[in-house]
């Protein structure tokens, strides 16, 4: 009963003070649309300059391949000169240069070559145009070898398949891990407040007086943030399927379930930051730091956490939403995959048990 007490205390008083649902329901909704529009790791209209040094029709016929493709916006340039002062301003970022000898060294056995120059401050959008430019190439040889009646000879024939994100959409990849992320801001923000918020009102002391334990104070603080939280996750689930067309492949239950194992992890360590710092302002802006920061660099949401080095690699161990990423994009793209979902749900247990016991720990019935 006096459980019960605590948790309606809760929701009233998350209906008094509107930022605890603007922060589950309004927070996701604009993270979402900001990074699901805004981030993409696919290179599209990139503008490159074309150089033709003497135009011919096998010339017009190259270049127009690119003018026909959705990844450039070509720009025709007369000389490398203005092609490389394009470059240097920004205005384009990549050259493709055709010699004067390309019609006639395109009949010969050994084929023309192509000079391609790209911007490489970029590593990764580099990578993506040269690949985008050799794709090109090649369709064009073969759409040529085929007006002739000819095979198009090529040493070693790629014949790729693509399993769990065919589109190759970067939107199907980015969605589940920025869910990850915003989980963790939300349940971490939603508890990091609440014991700071009672000791700044005075009211925590009214709560010691009471013969109400310790772990039933915190059990009402997280029953219903987890709810409030569980309740984000459904619309961060319905926005990733409905607006951003994710394929969501596996069980909802799976995934609902490992979502209420990551927020008690994330909603433990709110608990413990609040507990800690007895001031909003401070258990806010460390939540953001300690939570935040961490999820977005260390979880492999953008940055492959293969390429870290083995000491970066490490740490990554202790981030919860690292595990979350991993569940997350399996039971999205590839479905109910047991031998990566079960070791990542045993991690997100063991992360929020360390946490609620430490909140548990620190939290004791005395005025200091």
């Amino acid at each position: 009963m006096r459980l019960e007490g605590l948790v309606r205390k809760e929701f009233l008083q998350i209906l008094r003070d509107p930022s605890s649902i603007a922060i589950a329901f309004l927070l996701p909704v604009v993270l979402l649309l900001i990074f699901g529009y805004g981030v993409s790791l696919d290179a599209k209209h990139v503008p490159v300059a074309l150089v033709v040094a003497q135009p011919s029709a096998d010339t017009a016929s190259f270049t127009g391949a690119f003018y026909h493709s959705r990844y450039f916006a070509p720009l025709s340039l007369p000389d490398m000169a203005r092609a490389t002062e394009a470059l240097m301003q920004g205005r384009v970022q990549a050259i493709i240069r055709l010699r004067a000898n390309f019609a006639r060294r395109l009949r010969g056995p050994h084929g023309a070559p192509i000079q391609l120059i790209v911007n490489g401050v970029d590593a990764n959008s580099a990578r993506l145009i040269q690949g985008y430019v050799e794709g090109v190439w090649i369709g064009w040889l073969g759409q040529r070898a085929r007006a002739r009646g000819v095979a198009l000879r090529i040493p070693v024939r790629l014949d790729p398949r693509v399993w769990f994100n065919s589109e190759l959409r970067s939107r199907n990849y980015l969605v589940p891990g920025l869910i990850a992320v915003i989980m963790t801001l939300i349940g971490a923000l939603l508890t990091a407040l609440v014991m700071a918020r009672e000791w700044e009102r005075g009211t925590m002391e009214a709560l010691m007086v009471t013969p109400v334990a310790m772990r039933e104070v915190l059990l009402g603080k997280l029953i219903p943030y987890l709810i409030l939280g569980m309740g984000g996750m459904a619309l961060s689930v319905a926005m990733a399927v409905w607006l951003f067309h994710v394929p969501l492949r596996g069980s909802l239950a799976v995934l609902f379930l490992c979502a209420a194992l990551f927020l008690l992890a994330a909603l433990g360590m709110g608990l413990l930051i609040s507990i800690i710092a007895k001031n909003q302002f401070v258990a806010g802006q460390t939540a953001i730091i300690a939570t935040f920061l961490p999820a977005f660099v260390l979880s492999g949401f953008v940055f492959d956490i293969g390429s870290m080095p083995q000491a970066v690699q490490g740490i990554t161990y202790l981030v919860a939403a690292r595990y979350f990423v991993f569940i997350l994009q399996t039971v999205f793209l590839a479905g109910d995959l047991w031998h990566i979902i079960v070791p990542n749900a045993l991690a997100l247990i063991a992360i929020a048990a360390i946490f609620l016991g430490l909140a548990r720990h620190h939290a004791r019935k005395r005025l200091e």
